[in-house]
C-alpha cells in the first residue's frame, strides 16, 4: 500500500508569523531544531485539534501520535472521563485563594497510589520537582553533592545543566558527580571519594536517554544502589517524571523492587492537565515543610479533579500490562517490515516507552530519514526520544502504522541505491 505524502503549507506559515514575536518561533523541544525535524518540510509545526490516539495539524492532516505530547497523553486526547470531571470543579472554583478541598483528596489518593509515597506536595512541571527534590536532599542531609548517570536528563534547572550551556555557572555545577549507568564499582568509588559529602543520587528508573539504545536495569542494580545509599545516608530520589505509572501504578521504583527517598510525577499525572507532584518518604515530611517553595498556580483545583480521574482510569484498565501488549505488538511488527526491506530496526526500552534506531547507518542520517517519511505520511514519531503508548490506541492504528512504516522503508530505499 502507498500512502501520500502530506502538505505542510499553512504550518510553514504560521511558524513565519511566530518568528517575528516568539524566539525560535517554536521553542524547547518542541520546536524543528531541537525536536531534529530533519528535514523540516516533511514535519508540521502547529496542530489545530487532538482526539484519542490522534492529533491534525493546521493543514488538516492527521497523525497517530506516538509521541503523546511528549508523554502527557495517556489515556488518550480529550478522554470524556478526565474532561468531564475537570470541568465540573471548574464550575466550582480553579485557582483560589485558599485550595480547594479537593488538593486534599487528590494527595491522599496519590499516597494510597504510590508505594513509597508517605506525602505529596504538588507543582506545575516535572522540573519543579526535580527542583525540589534536591533542595530536600541537601537541607535533610546538610551536603551539596549529587550523583547522577551518564546521559541525564532531569529538567532545564542550572544545577543539572552542562557547564557549556549558556548563562550556566561553573559554580551552579561543580557537585555534580557523573557515572556510568550499571556500575556498581564507580558508584561505589565515587561514594568513598566523597564521602560525607553526598546529598543524593537522582536517577530514571532505567536509561531511557536519547541518541542511544535504552538499557532496563535489573531489580539487582537498583538493590545495590539502595544499599549504598542506606549505608551512606544519600537520598535516592527516582525522576519518574516521563516512565511514572506506565510500568507500575504503584511507581517504577516499586516496578524494580525497590523504595525511593523522594520521586517526582508530571506527565501520566492528569492526562495533560498541567500539574506535577514530588513524593516522599516520612523522614523528609519535616523538612520539606520548612521550605520555602511554591508557584502561583501550583494549588489550582481543576488538574487535581483531573488527576482523580485518570488515576482512577488508569487503574480499572490496569494501563501498564495494557501498554506493554500493544507496545510489544507495535515494535515487533515495525521490526518485521524493516526486515523485509533490509533494515535492521533495533528496538530498546520498555514496551510502554520505546525506542527506535535504524542500526544499518552509524550516522543516524538513515534513521532521521524513515522517521522524516513515516511524519509525512500521518504516523508522528521522534527521531532520538523514546516514544509512548496511550490507552485510545488500538490495534487498527497499531497496523495502519506498520503498514505506514513499510512505505516509509520502501521511500528510503528507493532514495539510496547503495543499499540494493
Amino acid at each position: 500500500m502507498s500512502f501520500p505524502e502530506y502538505n505542510h503549507d499553512k504550518s510553514r506559515e504560521l511558524f513565519n508569523r511566530a518568528k517575528k514575536v516568539i524566539p525560535s518561533g517554536v521553542y524547547g523541544h518542541l520546536g524543528p531544531a531541537e525536536g531534529l525535524f530533519i528535514p523540516v518540510e516533511k514535519w508540521p509545526l502547529f496542530s489545530e485539534r487532538a482526539e484519542g490516539t490522534y492529533f491534525w495539524d493546521v493543514d488538516g492532516n492527521k497523525y497517530i501520535d506516538y509521541m503523546c505530547a511528549y508523554g502527557p497523553n495517556v489515556l488518550g486526547y480529550n478522554d470524556p472521563d478526565v474532561d468531564a470531571a475537570a470541568m465540573a470543579q471548574l464550575k466550582l472554583g480553579n485557582c483560589t485563594s485558599s485550595p480547594g478541598k479537593i488538593m486534599v483528596e487528590c494527595a491522599e489518593m496519590l499516597v494510597d497510589t504510590v508505594a513509597s509515597a508517605d506525602w505529596c506536595y504538588f507543582a506545575k512541571n516535572g522540573n519543579d520537582t526535580t527542583q525540589m527534590a534536591i533542595m530536600t536532599a541537601r537541607a535533610y542531609t546538610h551536603r551539596k553533592k549529587i550523583i547522577f548517570f551518564k546521559g541525564y536528563y532531569h529538567g532545564v534547572s542550572p544545577w543539572q545543566a552542562k557547564i557549556d550551556y549558556a548563562g550556566v555557572l561553573p559554580e551552579e555545577v561543580q557537585n555534580n558527580i557523573v557515572i556510568p549507568w550499571d556500575d556498581i564499582p564507580a558508584l561505589q568509588k565515587a561514594v568513598a571519594e566523597n564521602k560525607g559529602e553526598i546529598a543524593a543520587i537522582i536517577a530514571q528508573p532505567y536509561d531511557h536517554g536519547n541518541f542511544h539504545d535504552n538499557v532496563v536495569m535489573t531489580k539487582m542494580f537498583w538493590e545495590k544502589v539502595r544499599k549504598i545509599c542506606d549505608e551512606e545516608g544519600i537520598q535516592l530520589i527516582i525522576d519518574d517524571v516521563r516512565a511514572g505509572f506506565r510500568l507500575d501504578i504503584a511507581g517504577s521504583d516499586h516496578f524494580f523492587g525497590f523504595k525511593a527517598d523522594l520521586i517526582c510525577f508530571c506527565k501520566a499525572l492528569a492526562n495533560g492537565y498541567n500539574m506535577s507532584a514530588l513524593m516522599g518518604r516520612e523522614h523528609l515530611k519535616n523538612t520539606i515543610s520548612g521550605m520555602n517553595i511554591t508557584g502561583s498556580y501550583w494549588l489550582s483545583s481543576v488538574p487535581f479533579a483531573a488527576c482523580i480521574a485518570t488515576v482512577k482510569k488508569m487503574k480499572e484498565l490496569q494501563i501498564p500490562q495494557m501498554f506493554d501488549m500493544l507496545g510489544s505488538k507495535l515494535i515487533n511488527g515495525l521490526k518485521m517490515a524493516g526486515k523485509e526491506h533490509g533494515f535492521d530496526l533495533v528496538t530498546s526500552g520498555m514496551p510502554a516507552l520505546f525506542y527506535l534506531r535504524i542500526a544499518n547507518d552509524d550516522s543516524l542520517y538513515l534513521h532521521q530519514e524513515w522517521i522524516a517519511e513515516c511524519v509525512s505520511r500521518g504516523v508522528f514519531f521522534a527521531s532520538h526520544h523514546n516514544h509512548f503508548i496511550n490507552a485510545a490506541l488500538t490495534e487498527e492504528d497499531i497496523n495502519r502504522t506498520i503498514e505506514i512504516a513499510e512505505d516509509a522503508f520502501k521511500a528510503v530505499k528507493k532514495n539510496h541505491p547503495e543499499m540494493n
